[in-house]
C-alpha cells in the first residue's frame, strides 16, 4: 500500500554554472554613419573544462568577443559572467585583479620577456602577483608542455613552437579558471602549430582546463570540442565534434 505521506520525488540537479557567458552583448566603434557594430546581441555560454573555439569570416566580431569575454574591452550593452562574478559590475582595480588571479591569456605574439629563461618567463605571473610556487603544478605543466629540456633557455635560443608552448605554460601557471587564446598559432608553421594544439588539448583533457580559442584555421579549430560561429556580429550556429573537414564547410556556407 503506497502512504499518502511519500516524499516527492527529487528535484532534477541544476545544470552546472557556464565557467564564462556572454547574455546579450553588445559592442560598437565610432559614432553617427561611421558606427561599426562588432557585436550585436550576442548570447553564449561556455562550459567548464571544455575547449572552444570560436571562428567567423574576417570582421566577423570574433576578437571582439574574445576581449570582451576575457574583460579585456568593455561591452556595449548586455554582460559578460565570469562564474558567477559580472565583469561589468568591477571597477578597474578590481577587473585588473580578476584578468591576474583567475583567467590565463595566449596570443599570436608569445610576449615573452628575451632576458629571462623558459622557467622564469612562466613563473612570471605567480612572481608579480606575490604567489608562491606549487612546485608539482609546476612540473605537471612542464612535463604536459614536453620542455622539461629548455628551461634553462632563454626564448632566443626556442623554437617559435617552443616559445608558443612556453607561453601556454605560462597562462596555466597560476590555475586560471579561463585561458583565453587569441590566433595562438598564427605566426607557426604546421608541425609548430600542432604542437600548441596538442598541448592546449591536453591542457583541457589531462588538467581540466577551460579553453576559448579564436582562430582562423580549421584545422586547428578540429582540436577543440565545439565550434561556436559567428557572422555580422552575431552567433549563427555551432558545430559539436568537428573536424577540419565540417569545419571548412560550415565557414564556406557563411562566406557564400
Amino acid at each position: 500500500m503506497t502512504s499518502a505521506y511519500a516524499s516527492p520525488p527529487a528535484a532534477a540537479p541544476a545544470p552546472p554554472v557556464p565557467a564564462v557567458r556572454a547574455e546579450g552583448v553588445t559592442k560598437a566603434y565610432g559614432s553617427g554613419d561611421a558606427t561599426v557594430h562588432a557585436l550585436r546581441g550576442v548570447d553564449v555560454a561556455f562550459a567548464a573544462g571544455e575547449f572552444t573555439a570560436i571562428m567567423g569570416p574576417s570582421g566577423s566580431g570574433k576578437s571582439t568577443l574574445l576581449h570582451c569575454l576575457a574583460g579585456l574591452d568593455t561591452v556595449g550593452g548586455g554582460r559578460v559572467v565570469l562564474g558567477d562574478t559580472d565583469l561589468g559590475a568591477l571597477n578597474d582595480r578590481r577587473l585588473t585583479l580578476l584578468r591576474r588571479e583567475r583567467l590565463g591569456f595566449v596570443f599570436q605574439a608569445f610576449n615573452l620577456l628575451p632576458t629571462l629563461t623558459a622557467e622564469q618567463n612562466i613563473l612570471l605571473p605567480l612572481e608579480l602577483a606575490g604567489r608562491r610556487v606549487d612546485r608539482d603544478w609546476f612540473d605537471r605543466i612542464v612535463d604536459v608542455v614536453g620542455l622539461r629540456d629548455r628551461l634553462r633557455h632563454r626564448p632566443a635560443e626556442l623554437s617559435g613552437g617552443q616559445q608558443q608552448r612556453v607561453a601556454c605554460a605560462r597562462a596555466l601557471v597560476a590555475r586560471p579558471e579561463v585561458i583565453f587564446a587569441d590566433e595562438p598559432t598564427g605566426n607557426l608553421d604546421s608541425a609548430s602549430g600542432a604542437e600548441v594544439l596538442a598541448f592546449l588539448r591536453a591542457s583541457v583533457r589531462e588538467m581540466g582546463r577551460t579553453i576559448v580559442m579564436v582562430t582562423h584555421d580549421p584545422v586547428a579549430a578540429a582540436y577543440a570540442d565545439r565550434v561556436v560561429f559567428l557572422r555580422d556580429g552575431a552567433v549563427v550556429g555551432e558545430l559539436a565534434d568537428p573536424t577540419a573537414a565540417a569545419v571548412l564547410d560550415r565557414l564556406a556556407a557563411l562566406e557564400g
